[in-house]
């Protein structure tokens, strides 16, 4: 079953082309890579299937607009930068996974012992509860990143979308997130968008490679991206060197 169909999705900034005419289907269980270079339009596309920027064409979610498909608490997003992880910010690291519940509730807004219940259910999936106490600024990169990763699970979404979500983290700790995301998708289902610049890493996980340069280049398994005789043109000679799987 699709869980998001993309129909000529375009997208301009001050007139000019950000995306073009992408077209393609997300089955739902789906681990997506979405690569490209910088300015390709990758956090662009995530923008507009969130509603975030002004776009042409269609999106559907389960056949349903955006709007009706997140009311239904589906989606978990944790965005590329995240403006309150410095240590003066004065929350826990419960408090910031619960906003993620809190944010889902209608008015008026109260958080109940269910609530607390998932939060600690999701913190101790990732490994967290020790840091639950502990003030979200004073915790490493690594950490901090589990924390926002709690925070859009913690309402078990059907969709998680990841907008370079390792890159302030030290190979190790990266090395863990992928793996820990990984596991959702495959033991839980979780259809999973993940941008990346890092489309070696990626490879090692995704089910399939969604390749943007202000237009859809590619979209298929990794397998097939390494064997595309497109993808070859694309990249010239050195191709081979991010085709190779961990």
């Amino acid at each position: 079953m699709k869980i998001i169909e993309v129909k000529n999705l375009s997208v301009k900034y001050r007139g000019i082309d950000a995306l073009s005419n992408v077209t393609l289907g997300i089955d739902s269980g789906d681990y997506i890579g979405i690569v490209g270079p910088n300015g390709s339009g990758k956090t662009t596309f995530i923008r507009a299937l969130l509603g975030l920027v002004p776009f042409g064409g269609e999106i559907y979610f389960q056949g349903k607009s955006f709007s009706d498909f997140f009311a239904g608490k589906h989606v978990g997003y944790l965005p590329q930068r995240m403006s309150f992880l410095d240590q003066s910010f004065p929350a826990t690291a419960e408090e910031i996974v619960l906003s993620g519940v809190y944010c889902c509730k209608r008015f008026p807004k109260r958080l109940e012992k269910e609530d607390y219940a998932a939060a600690e259910k999701v913190m101790e999936l990732l490994g967290i509860t020790p840091l639950k106490e502990r003030s979200i600024g004073r915790l490493s990169g690594g950490q901090q990143q589990r924390i926002l990763l709690a925070r859009a699970l913690v309402h078990e979404p059907e969709l998680l979308i990841l907008d370079e979500p390792t890159v302030a983290l030290d190979p190790q700790s990266s090395g863990a997130f992928y793996a820990t995301v990984q596991r959702l998708n495959k033991e839980k289902g979780t259809t999973v968008l993940l941008v990346s610049h890092d489309i070696g890493s990626v490879g090692n996980y995704a089910s399939k490679m969604l390749y943007l340069d202000r237009g859809l280049i590619f979209y298929g398994t990794f397998e097939e991206f390494c064997k595309s005789p497109k993808m070859t043109d694309y990249f010239g000679v050195g191709q081979h060197l991010i085709c190779h799987r961990h």
